[in-house]
């Protein structure tokens, strides 16, 4: 039977732990309604318990039948769907060459594609509502490239060209999109279930990649960023009447992305004679 009752509908995929657990806990707790998706929904019941503002539904976000199906439930039973929050995914730690067909391509079913899935399945309830928000969870790796990161980042550049042009295409339905792009949080994101090393190692990127390794294993759980806190941002940015295209979480974060732009200001100034000249005379 459908609720109409008053509160914000959430849809988040990947919430049976991390962020995604977080962010339903939280909405849970101010009272909002929660359609909570994992691959097992019965591991979301575990972790957030029974309760009569959430719905764990079953979704591989790599299985587009899922998808919309979860869709479907999630509007028959809370008649709407206001928040849609893309999180499900994993990393790939190694380098660009050292990553297999098989291993790129799986983790951009799950990163990308699953994502576009998900969207496809949500937004025809938002557009018919004339509102809505996509909080679709990036990364720093997702604005500036690290050694590494090559094609998990690649798979976060992805989502943030989507997000940016899902916002201008949304804009007039009054749908938006926010890509968020968290820094290095407290997670179990660097653990063995969350992230998966290439089975290639090379040894011509020991001092690159190799010490990325090392970097990401000392790392585990001793991030900067807090994970409740970050939970906290993202209810805050869904209750934002003007939401940003993107939203950048932790100081590292912030402190990458104003490297990177100054990076990319002193090559466009030196390059810029050259640039400027390819244009017809």
């Amino acid at each position: 039977m459908a609720q109409t009752d008053t509160g914000k509908v959430w849809f988040i995929t990947g919430a049976s732990r991390g962020f995604g657990a977080l962010i339903a806990r939280g909405a849970l707790e101010r009272g909002d309604r929660v359609v909570a998706t994992a691959r097992n929904p019965q591991t979301v019941i575990e972790r957030l318990g029974d309760h009569p503002n959430l719905l764990a539904v079953k979704l591989d976000v790599t299985n587009e039948a899922d998808a919309v199906e979860a869709a479907r439930q999630a509007v028959a039973r809370f008649s709407r769907i206001d928040v849609l929050v893309n999180n499900a995914g994993y990393g790939l730690l190694g380098a660009v060459e050292e990553s297999s067909d098989s291993e790129v391509k799986a983790v951009f079913n799950t990163n990308v594609f699953g994502l576009l899935a998900v969207t496809r399945a949500v937004l025809p309830q938002m557009r018919a509502q004339r509102s809505g928000h996509l909080i679709n969870i990036s990364s720093i790796g997702g604005y500036s490239a690290y050694q590494g990161w090559g094609v998990y980042g690649a798979t976060k550049f992805a989502v943030e060209g989507l997000s940016e042009a899902l916002s201008r295409e949304l804009a007039p339905l009054g749908v938006y999109s926010t890509v968020v792009e968290p820094g290095f949080f407290r997670t179990d994101f660097l653990n063995d279930d969350s992230l998966v090393s290439t089975k290639l190692h090379i040894a011509d990127y020991a001092e690159t990649v190799g010490a990325m390794r090392d970097f990401a294993a000392g790392a585990n759980h001793q991030q900067p960023g807090d994970p409740a806190k970050l939970a906290q941002a993202i209810l805050t940015l869904a209750d934002s009447p003007t939401p940003p295209v993107r939203l950048p979480l932790g100081t590292d974060t912030i402190a990458r992305i104003e490297e990177k732009n100054r990076h990319v200001e002193a090559e466009l100034k030196a390059w810029r004679e050259l640039a400027i000249s390819t244009d017809l005379a």
